[in-house]
């Protein structure tokens, strides 16, 4: 395994001992090397440094899952910029949030991508920006970057230990929280995923998911030091990914619920032997069932079943289980500590959990970002003794092994990513038919939770449609991964003495019911 303080040093060194070896390759057939990776990159960083980016500017990139996503990440790391990648699901109101905290120099996005003008967008919040004396610099990128002559570049950063990442997540605020991560935070999560995957070179990572995510990007830094290859898919069609992944003989299957559901479907249908070198499905992000590790280990016995773990953009994969897993643990609970973290949970009367009992999932760890860009909100994430508070409730049993049982923030978690709640019910408040409500997850075997807004009609008023509660949302400027895709009309919402809504007492009773309109 290669090792090394900074990203850049990885590319480097991987290039230098397999520069032919194939690093990447995506769902249009294009491949990649090592060699070619360096090489590129350093070209791209060559034209980023011509308009003015270098070390400790800051770039958004809202790419999809292309080869060139790559490529921008590695070059942006050769300058020792700051980089902000965000999910192509983000829009205008998150970008911009995005963009002017971080206070971005360049925000580079596709032209159009899912029938999205991002690039309108884009030149949209720098005109903005511009109104109000700033200045924000639009790179289109349609799966080409810019190159020059690297010949006259500066050296490359040698620290590893400098806030070089800017990751954002959804919470119980309304606003788009980021977090800071070093390129030792993401390595020391790669080394992590390593251990406990058993990753080597011979390995074919299905990198299904956006690769803007720091999953995504961890991905990036376990390619370079194993020498695995990653497999891209730009967006997640499940005929064309099965396909995809089956041709280019996929070892690690990932990356949830929704997907490995998929896999299972297509080896339903098929007359032979999908996924023939597939020796596991990486999880994470949403419920898992229990039985689909044994119906996955059937289907494919070639692998080992679902290796699923828990983690947040704060403090990614905290746990997770692996190759030295039994069969019981690896369909009933998210797996075990990852190398170097501590976790404790605490009761609701503030004590230490012991085994068998539910508490507040805390955390230290290698990985664990180094606090928010609004620093104002670290007093309430962290502890007195420097732990992470994540929210979560989860047990450990016995043998360390942790089962996420609820969580403590008010938010949903939809297809991997975080719905806060409260956004959604501040803007539902504002419709004149809204005389109360309540937005809640409920579980769901395609997307792990779906939003469900409850709402109380106001006095005089007509309940509020389906319809309606779509369009006021999106006129509000939500993103669709938000829109409810239930909605129920009550008499009132369950409330305790103190008036605060019991969304588990609205949670148990809905949770048979079925959505009126799928997101």
């Amino acid at each position: 395994m290669i090792e090394g303080e900074t990203l850049w040093e990885l590319v480097d060194k991987r290039a230098a001992a397999t520069p032919a070896a194939e690093m990447a390759v995506d769902d249009a057939g294009r491949r990649m090397t090592f060699g070619e990776l360096r090489d590129r990159s350093e070209r791209v960083a060559a034209a980023l440094a011509e308009r003015g980016v270098g070390p400790g500017v800051t770039v958004t990139w809202e790419l999809p899952t292309w080869l060139e996503s790559m490529v921008l990440a590695a070059a942006l790391a050769r300058l020792g910029a700051k980089q902000n990648p965000i999910v192509h699901i983000y829009r205008e109101r998150e970008v911009s949030f995005c963009v002017r905290q971080t206070g971005a120099s360049m925000l580079v996005v596709p032209t159009s991508f899912a029938n999205f003008g991002f690039g309108d967008m884009a030149h949209k919040i720098a005109a903005d920006i511009a109104r109000e004396g700033g200045e924000l610099a639009v790179l289109t990128c349609d799966r080409d970057l810019a190159e020059a002559d690297p010949s006259r570049l500066g050296t490359p950063p040698t620290s590893g230990e400098e806030i070089r990442w800017y990751f954002y997540t959804s919470g119980t605020t309304a606003e788009p929280k980021g977090a800071q991560h070093t390129d030792q935070t993401i390595y020391m999560l790669a080394r992590g995923i390593i251990e406990r995957f058993g990753v080597t070179g011979d390995d074919r990572n299905a990198l299904v998911f956006p690769f803007p995510h720091l999953g995504g990007i961890a991905w990036l830094f376990v390619s370079l030091m194993t020498g695995c290859v990653n497999i891209l898919l730009e967006a997640f069609v499940p005929d064309r990914v099965v396909e995809v992944l089956d041709a280019e003989g996929v070892t690690l299957a990932g990356a949830g619920t929704v997907f490995h559901q998929t896999y299972l479907a297509a080896q339903a249908k098929s007359d032979r032997q999908l996924f023939a070198n597939v020796r596991a499905f990486p999880g994470g992000g949403a419920r898992k069932p229990p039985q689909l590790h044994y119906d996955m280990r059937a289907a494919f016995p070639s692998s080992a079943g679902i290796f699923s773990g828990y983690g947040l953009t704060e403090a990614p994969i905290l746990t997770m289980s692996g190759v030295a897993n039994s069969d019981e643990d690896l369909a009933n609970t998210e797996g075990s500590a990852m190398p170097g973290v501590v976790l404790k949970l605490i009761k609701e009367d503030g004590t230490l959990a012991g085994p068998g009992e539910e508490g507040e999932i805390r955390a230290r760890a290698p990985q664990l970002m180094k606090g928010y860009v609004d620093s104002e909100l670290d007093d309430e994430a962290f502890d007195g003794e420097g732990y992470f508070c994540t929210g979560d409730l989860g047990v450990l049993n016995d043998r360390g092994m942790l089962v996420i049982s609820g969580r403590l923030k008010d938010i949903i978690i939809r297809k991997g990513e975080n719905v806060s709640a409260k956004e959604v019910e501040d803007h539902l408040w504002t419709h004149p038919k809204v005389g109360d409500v309540a937005v809640i997850g409920l579980p769901d075997p395609v997307t792990g939770e779906r939003v469900c807004a409850v709402v109380v009609t106001a006095p005089g008023q007509e309940p509020i449609t389906f319809e309606e509660m779509t369009q006021q949302l999106l006129s509000a400027g939500l993103m669709s991964q938000k829109i409810p895709e239930q909605l129920e009309i009550v008499e009132s919402l369950p409330r305790n003495p103190a008036g605060k809504v019991l969304k588990r007492d609205l949670q148990a009773r809905l949770e048979s019911t079925r959505p009126d309109r799928r997101g």
